[in-house]
């Protein structure tokens, strides 16, 4: 069964010997074998939203539920990541920056489609943005290697994909508009 004090000592001893966006992949993909184990001990969702399991300044893990059919805007995290999807799907878009005039701007470079039971490492210069395309739940479980929280970001406006900052605030918006939505599709 899933434990998360294992899982994150687990983490924490391999980072320290290979800190890079594949040093959690192995312990990743242990865990996420296991759903019914993460559900028990994190609980069966009831809404949307990014949930804090670990931090410090060596790495972070979160719990991320995509709410049905929602989508996050192009946003990089500055550091390496691990995913590892354990309920549902979710739908990764690949973006790279411009060389161009266009300061900022990005394009789509590819994408990569994670089904239950699937890990992807990410390296630190990952652009991506996000898609649940089920109607139900996705569940993930997010390693990065830093503290999440505290490192700058950037997003990209998901019309003219022009980069600005990232405000977590921004984030927050997305979850809360696409649990409305959730409710009032489930009425």
């Amino acid at each position: 069964m899933f434990d998360l004090e294992n899982f994150i000592e687990e983490c924490d001893a391999r980072i320290d010997k290979i800190n890079n966006h594949k040093a959690v992949i192995d312990t990743l993909s242990k865990a996420v074998e296991d759903p019914i184990g993460i559900f028990k001990k994190l609980g069966e969702p009831t809404k949307g939203g990014i949930q804090k399991l670990y931090q410090s300044d060596k790495f972070s893990i979160l719990n991320v539920i995509w709410t049905p059919n929602m989508t996050i805007m192009p946003h990089n995290h500055n550091m390496w990541a691990a995913i590892g999807v354990y309920s549902g799907r979710e739908d990764n878009i690949f973006w790279r920056r411009l060389d161009n005039k266009e300061h900022g701007k990005i394009e789509a470079a590819g994408a990569k489609s994670l089904e239950k039971f699937d890990t992807v490492p990410l390296g630190s210069d990952i652009i991506h943005s996000v898609i649940n395309p089920t109607n139900k739940f996705t569940c993930a479980l997010h390693v990065y290697g830093g503290d999440f929280f505290d490192t700058p970001k950037s997003e990209w406006e998901p019309e003219t994909l022009v980069e600005s900052e990232y405000k977590v605030e921004h984030s927050h918006k997305v979850f809360d508009e696409a649990n409305k939505r959730a409710q009032v599709t489930s009425k």
